[in-house]
């Protein structure tokens, strides 16, 4: 005879029981952790505008932020921009040469890459590099007790640290996002005229018809967003780690994870208003 393998009607509702209490005990960190990043940013931006216009913003932190910001992500965004480049130029050539508009290849790329591709690889970086750099460094000041200590002297760790921070980050995704965009275009037309499948003049002009200034705005735009984004949820993780060494690891992968899914999200939503917001220019 086979053993009876079913579960016991009480141990399954038991089991259901406590899978809603998990998930319900997970959506509500979740939420809790979401209006603290929303408290924080916002903190960020109050002590940051007041502290500017009273002439006590910490700009020696600002500056020390912002190279060593630009030390970390620069070389990595160039790395990434030109092979960017090229994969966007050879898929959009293919696909022109087949449907006999190898004439709008210049705008497909251009506009291709200054609108989605030059954010997205900033949003990647800022997320990767900069933001995972944040996070370690606040995160073992925290361990370290050096947050409470500021508390303890009157400090606000939100306008002492996160501030010069969150402006260093702002400042240095739009840095990045003009080199990215550069690179990358630079790149493309570099491929598509090189290899002799459209002529300098057609390529530049076909971007000049369908590009409009607007695109540049949101570019920066987005890449400003991006990095302050960023920036609050690295700090955010590197201020509540705890646990020593592993726990600052663990802090700063979820700053990274945490990035790149907001960041993705906030794309999205950004780049549906602009197509629905702004009227798109004919050649």
């Amino acid at each position: 005879m086979s053993a009876d393998t079913s579960v016991p009607p009480g141990a399954a509702s038991g089991r259901l029981a406590r899978t809603a209490t998990g998930l319900r005990a997970s959506g509500n960190a979740g939420l809790e952790t979401f209006g603290e990043m929303i408290l924080l940013g916002l903190g960020s931006l109050r002590f940051a505008v007041v502290d500017i216009l009273r002439g006590r913003f910490a700009w020696r932190e600002y500056v020390e932020q912002a190279w060593f910001m630009t030390r970390v992500a620069l070389l990595p965004t160039i790395l990434v921009a030109i092979p960017f480049g090229v994969i966007v130029a050879v898929q959009v050539g293919a696909v022109a040469s087949q449907i006999g508009a190898v004439s709008f290849s210049g705008a497909v790329n251009g506009i291709g890459v200054l609108r989605q591709g030059a954010p997205l690889v900033t949003s990647l970086l800022m997320a990767g590099a900069v933001g995972s750099a944040i996070c370690a460094q606040i995160g073992s000041q925290t361990v370290r007790e050096e947050i409470d200590a500021m508390r303890v002297m009157g400090l606000n760790p939100t306008q002492r640290i996160v501030a010069p921070r969150m402006v260093a980050a702002v400042t240095v995704g739009l840095l990045l996002n003009v080199v990215v965009a550069a690179t990358a275009m630079t790149t493309g037309y570099a491929l598509n005229v090189g290899s002799g499948d459209v002529s300098s003049g057609t390529y530049i002009g076909s971007f000049t018809s369908f590009a409009q200034p607007s695109d540049l705005l949101l570019a920066e735009a987005k890449a400003a967003i991006f990095g302050f984004i960023a920036t609050i949820v690295a700090c955010h993780k590197g201020l509540s780690a705890q646990g020593g060494p592993k726990g600052v690891a663990d802090a700063v992968n979820a700053s990274v994870v945490i990035s790149v899914i907001a960041l993705a999200v906030v794309n999205v939503v950004i780049t549906q208003g602009y197509v629905m917001l702004v009227p798109q220019r004919m050649a």
